[in-house]
């Protein structure tokens, strides 16, 4: 058994595939409830042994693969020498953003051919990096892999490209064209669309970028998460798609209204506030975005106009929690990082660090292709 200290920009999924075991292990040896909540500093137990599924190699005919949590199409398209675009036509995947864990996929080979990587063609198209892009996520939408994409546009750091670059996609000659971002509507002074906008979003809309959310729990929520971003002025496209994004990892979408852990890791953080005994646990993190700390408390309650220092619990609840939220989004300024489509910043004010990246653009992504 291995101990590792989480870091900045960790995710489960990512240690997992690190230390060659699975998100649910890591999960069941650490007792983590939500893959999605881990914290800079937190000591986990790593199995040892563990036999993950081993990548396709060179000459391999068609497999299988069972999708694990923490898992993307592009991600095990990566892992096994293909593409998203094969993978989702093997499988009869409309939404490559739409698999399951325990979801049973078949790995197209090429029966005795090493897998090829796309070169660049003249019949190559051209993307335009946007906001909330990674790399690997131009590759699932257009078809091809990571390292095609890097081979051609001589991208050395795959994690280093820039809003505005213009990439070029690797592409069968003849099907030559350029690739334009989806549009937006809104930003500051912009008209608000209806998919997004002054009037929120629909059941319909939020079940999209949050395809755990229950039916049930969507319509119990949207009234209450429609007036909390219409009081913090999250009324645009932009401003909307980047505070559902945090709400949906913070929260697991919507899932966790009340931290699962005691609290009590909390307990004598001076820097929360938590200066009496037993505020670890009765000022422990509750709402979509995880209000934790007595001075937190008392900050969110005093502008609020509820007494949450005296009532914690009612943190957790929905006419207060999205109030709650929409509160900590405006005593950061990020309607004004969200206007200039600076989804790392919102995130690092948030989080205070970059936890979570991949799973934060991943909603955000989602949010664009819904609300955009």
């Amino acid at each position: 058994m291995t101990t590792y200290s989480v870091r900045s920009g960790d995710t489960l999924s990512g240690l997992a595939q690190r230390f060659n075991t699975s998100v649910g292990s890591l999960q069941k040896t650490n007792h983590i409830a939500n893959a999605n909540l881990i914290r800079v500093g937190q000591k986990l137990s790593v199995p040892d042994s563990f036999q993950a599924a081993a990548p396709s190699k060179a000459g391999a005919k068609a497999g299988s693969y069972t999708v694990r949590s923490g898992d993307t199409l592009s991600g095990i398209a990566s892992r096994h020498g293909t593409t998203t675009g094969a993978l989702a036509k093997a499988n009869n995947i409309s939404n490559p953003n739409k698999i399951y864990v325990g979801q049973k996929l078949t790995i197209p080979g090429k029966g005795g051919s090493a897998p090829v990587t796309p070169k660049p063609s003249s019949g190559g198209s051209t993307y335009t990096v946007r906001s909330g892009d990674t790399l690997s996520g131009i590759a699932g939408r257009h078809g091809t892999t990571v390292n095609a994409l890097q081979q051609a546009n001589n991208i050395s750091n795959p994690n280093k490209i820039y809003v505005g670059q213009k990439l070029t996609i690797p592409g069968k000659s003849g099907g030559g064209g350029t690739t334009n971002p989806p549009p937006t509507t809104g930003g500051v002074g912009g008209t608000p669309g209806t998919s997004g906008g002054k009037g929120g979003v629909s059941v319909a809309q939020l079940r999209k970028i949050m395809p755990n959310l229950s039916q049930a729990k969507a319509e119990q929520y949207l009234p209450h998460l429609n007036k909390a971003m219409a009081e913090a002025k999250i009324n645009t496209p932009k401003r909307q798609e980047m505070f559902l994004a945090q709400l949906a990892h913070e929260s697991g979408e919507l899932r966790y209204m009340e931290e699962i852990a005691s609290g009590a890791a909390y307990e004598g953080r001076k820097d929360l506030g938590n200066t009496q005994p037993g505020d670890g646990k009765r000022y422990k993190g509750r709402g979509p975005i995880q209000l934790t700390g007595r001075a937190n408390y008392r900050a969110a309650g005093k502008a609020l106009g509820i007494d949450l220092e005296g009532h914690p619990e009612r943190a957790k609840d929905p006419d207060v929690a999205f109030r709650i939220a929409g509160w900590y989004w405006g005593s950061r300024n990020l309607n004004s990082y969200a206007d200039a489509g600076n989804f790392r910043e919102v995130t690092r004010r948030i989080n205070g660090g970059y936890n979570g990246m991949a799973s934060r653009e991943m909603y955000y992504r989602r949010a664009q292709d819904v609300l955009g």
